[in-house]
């Protein structure tokens, strides 16, 4: 696999604060330095920053949008794909990428995270949730410091597989 045949997912919160948009941004930044393809539900907030920082870099964005109109994803999109079936599209976005990390978050973040994790998709947080199970800590999601790492992280997981 080469690098360009990469897609990476970047999930996260709509409403993030200013550190974790400023984490978005410099993954996408990272990602795009690196070939690597970004994956979003292509609206606000952590989407649009993620979009931000790879189309800063030259990198290619593509957003899988909830509702039927195009224009509804943010302007750092360069490949809108309008699904018409709201939140189940985050299924889609989790299942076209290798890897996928995830910036804050809320509930629809953690859905996320489960689709990944259940299909054996690496996950990767920069401040977003942690799980248990049994009240056991599940180490499920690979903890990252910052976008470099993360970055990293994803693509020594990709590359195992």
């Amino acid at each position: 696999m080469t690098v360009k045949e990469i897609i990476i997912a970047v999930i996260g919160t709509r409403k993030p604060s200013p550190e974790e948009g400023q984490l978005a941004q410099e993954v996408g930044r990272e990602l795009a330095k690196n070939g690597i393809a970004l994956i979003c539900g292509g609206l606000g907030g952590v989407m649009a920053e993620a979009c931000r920082g790879a189309c800063a870099e030259g990198g290619l964005t593509i957003g899988v949008i909830p509702g039927d109109d195009r224009k509804s994803a943010n302007p750092h999109v360069r490949i809108p794909i309008v699904t018409g079936i709201g939140y189940a599209r985050n299924v889609i976005i989790i299942r076209s990428a290798q890897a996928v990390i995830a910036v804050g978050g809320g509930y629809g973040t953690l859905t996320e995270i489960g689709y990944a994790l259940d299909a054996g998709i690496p996950v990767i947080g920069l401040k977003t949730w942690k799980i248990s199970r049994n009240n056991q800590v599940d180490k499920s999601i690979i903890r990252a410091d910052n976008a470099k790492q993360a970055v990293s992280k994803a693509l020594k997981l990709i590359k195992r597989k």
